[in-house]
């Protein structure tokens, strides 16, 4: 006998999900099956790098439709050569093997790093990360995760991640040793709050691997593609890695995701690495539209001040409301509440038609879309300056 259940229930329990149905979006808008409008700072955790169905992706998601899904990753598709060849021409790097999600990608580099110490290294396949770290949610990408919540999970984890303590050299370098063959790290710690690695210590770190002979692996989900004010976030340091993966804003919302290396780095060989849909012509036509736009000098100006725009209002709101400091670069910046009220705030700005993430109890995210408006900004803060006085945060007025 067939048990009637509620749609909502069809769907595997593995986040706590509001009770609302999303049915339209439009740049910082999303509109639910009500009709009810949302302003989004969340943009699926800075994927919508161009907001919500902009049209220069539905048009060429819908031109390419028309021509060719996918002809088989054993064959060369001409959106696939043009996206890789334009990262390659703006990067340091030499090649790029396309994947369909973030994790698919830093596994892909957990792989080709253990495969580089195989051939260069005596078999090293330790890969040092760091405390507070997040790169995915694959068994090996969690066990090279420093994220505590993961502790307990999956056990027996993947062997091979000893964790340092971001901006800390002292403590990437006791741990390295025979069998140590790279560093992995993001360059801000998203999901720990937006805590970034800072120039001098990403630069310590990249003469710290070339003196030792390790790789140097970036994990640019979250910070590459224009969200930190240039394209990649590794350009701010002035240092060029050996491997980096991008994902998140790189489809500007369709399931797109990239692992790039050097010449020296890319040492797959053939049958190492694959994927049924890995590359196909119809996400990376979305990836190209994408980077026409991020990629633009004037485009990436205007995320570096939109960026400083939010940092400055932000900073107002925190000194009006007695909370903490705001952290972060560009489009990807936190505010320390400086109490557990992330949760309260979140679910006060659903009611009032504001998407906000609290990654930490006590910290806020603001991922908007990269081409946020002033205007919009102003009406976040307007609305998050209102949910804090509701809740009882005020300090003063004015």
């Amino acid at each position: 006998m067939t048990v009637a259940i509620h749609p909502f229930d069809a769907l595997m329990d593995i986040t706590a999900r509001p009770p609302v149905v999303f049915a339209r979006g439009e740049g910082a808008w999303l509109w639910d099956d009500a009709g009810k409008r949302y302003l989004d700072f969340v943009q699926g955790w800075a994927v919508n790098c161009l907001g919500h169905s902009p049209p220069a992706i539905a048009d060429a998601l819908a031109a390419q439709a028309k021509l060719l899904l996918t002809p088989s990753p054993a064959f060369y598709n001409g959106p696939s050569v043009k996206l890789a060849k334009a990262l390659v021409d703006q990067s340091c790097f030499r090649q790029v093997f396309f994947t369909n999600s973030g994790a698919e990608a830093n596994e892909g580099a957990i792989k080709l790093a253990r495969k580089y110490g195989a051939l260069h290294r005596n078999g090293a396949y330790e890969i040092i990360t760091f405390e507070g770290g997040f790169h995915g949610r694959t068994l090996a990408t969690m066990s090279a995760c420093g994220k505590k919540a993961f502790e307990p999970l999956f056990e027996p984890k993947v062997p091979g991640f000893p964790k340092a303590k971001l901006n800390d050299i002292d403590s990437v370098k006791r741990l390295i040793g025979d069998k140590t063959i790279g560093v992995m790290l993001e360059p801000i710690q998203g999901e720990a709050g937006v805590w970034p690695a800072t120039d001098e210590f990403l630069q310590a770190l990249r003469a710290l691997t070339t003196e030792q002979g390790l790789l140097l692996i970036v994990d640019e989900i979250q910070t590459g593609i224009g969200r930190t004010g240039k394209l990649f976030h590794y350009e701010h340091a002035g240092i060029t890695p050996d491997i980096m993966t991008l994902g998140k804003g790189i489809g500007g919302g369709v399931p797109l995701a990239a692992l790039l290396a050097t010449e020296a780095a890319s040492c797959f060989a053939h049958g190492d690495q694959g994927g049924t849909f890995n590359g196909n012509p119809l996400m990376c036509a979305a990836g190209l539209a994408v980077l026409q736009q991020v990629a633009q000098p004037d485009f990436l100006k205007a995320v570096t001040g939109n960026g400083l725009f939010l940092e400055s209002e932000l900073q107002r709101l925190s000194a009006r409301h007695g909370l903490g400091s705001v952290r972060g670069k560009g489009l990807l910046l936190a505010l320390d509440l400086k109490r557990p009220i992330g949760a309260a705030i979140v679910a006060e700005g659903l009611q009032d038609g504001v998407l906000l993430n609290a990654p930490q109890p006590d910290t806020l995210r603001f991922m908007p879309a990269l081409n946020v408006t002033r205007d919009e900004i102003m009406q976040m803060i307007t609305m998050l300056d209102t949910i804090l006085r509701k809740l009882g945060v005020a300090r003063c007025v004015g």
